[in-house]
């Protein structure tokens, strides 16, 4: 046997393993470090200061069999889902507006990026004046968080659609609505969708912020409850619940974002 075919022999394949299981592998490493990461920490902090990711896990699964809890998990879920359609909504038609109209842009676009440098909890206080405490509230201070990113996403990725497909349109004819919808959608759907997964945490931080510091009901309400009454147990469950469902449907948008942007390449 030469040297060239023992090397060949010894070599392991290049495809060992499907491309398409990369991901969920990487994640699993991901999680398991976390979890070691986690128990270390515990055995440092102790047991006043955290719980252990077992006893966490479990005191979850115990809350997830009362209905109170789930009463809670509904109020944060609707609150969440109806701020993050507005705020997608909202973003679209601005960022359309802004992106295809160049001189409302450059007067309005100034605005948009100062109004998101802004610290969101600061308005706060004028958001329960506006609306009291409750459902509108929660609703209002989500969307305000969500809704920037999805308009500077729209209006970038509008601005840099090829002239040649706005002139076609032009040659066309074509209504606003049959504009957006067959062409200035599909071209910018990519960045839009970026857009989109970042006003998803940004809206998410926002209803919970909402929740702790003006309402009565949910998963923020209750995280702001435990934390008074120093109850470790419910502060790790009720966390370790809002990081799962985050973490989730992010790794979800991450990868649909991947997909679009290689589409399109």
């Amino acid at each position: 046997m030469t040297g060239r075919s023992q090397s060949a022999a010894f070599q392991l394949p290049k495809s060992w393993l499907p491309k398409s299981w990369l991901p969920t592998i990487s994640s699993l490493i991901l999680i398991a470090t976390l979890l070691i990461a986690w128990q270390i920490l515990f055995e440092f902090a102790g047991a006043q200061a955290m719980t252990a990711p077992l006893a966490t896990f479990r005191y979850l699964a115990q809350l997830l069999e009362t209905k109170a809890f789930w009463g809670h998990v509904a109020e944060t879920s609707w609150a969440f889902g109806v701020a993050l359609a507005l705020a997608v909504i909202l973003g679209l038609v601005i960022g359309f507006w802004l992106g295809a109209h160049r001189f409302s842009g450059e007067i309005f676009e100034p605005v948009l990026i100062a109004f998101y440098s802004i610290p969101k909890i600061t308005l706060y206080p004028i958001i329960l004046l506006a609306f009291g405490l409750g459902l509108p509230a929660k609703v209002a201070f989500g969307t305000i968080h969500g809704i920037v990113p999805v308009a500077i996403f729209t209006m970038t990725a509008v601005r840099n659609i090829a002239p040649i497909h706005l002139k076609t349109a032009r040659v066309l004819k074509l209504r606003p609505a049959q504009l957006v919808g067959s062409l200035l959608l599909p071209a910018a759907l990519p960045e839009i969708f970026t857009g989109i997964r970042v006003g998803f945490s940004l809206t998410l931080i926002g209803t919970l912020l909402g929740e702790m510091f003006g309402a009565q009901r949910g998963l923020g309400y209750l995280l702001m409850t435990a934390i008074g009454l120093q109850n470790v147990q419910l502060i790790m469950a009720v966390t370790l619940l809002i990081v799962l469902f985050a973490a989730s449907v992010s790794t979800v948008l991450i990868v649909v974002d991947h997909r679009l942007h290689r589409r399109v390449a």
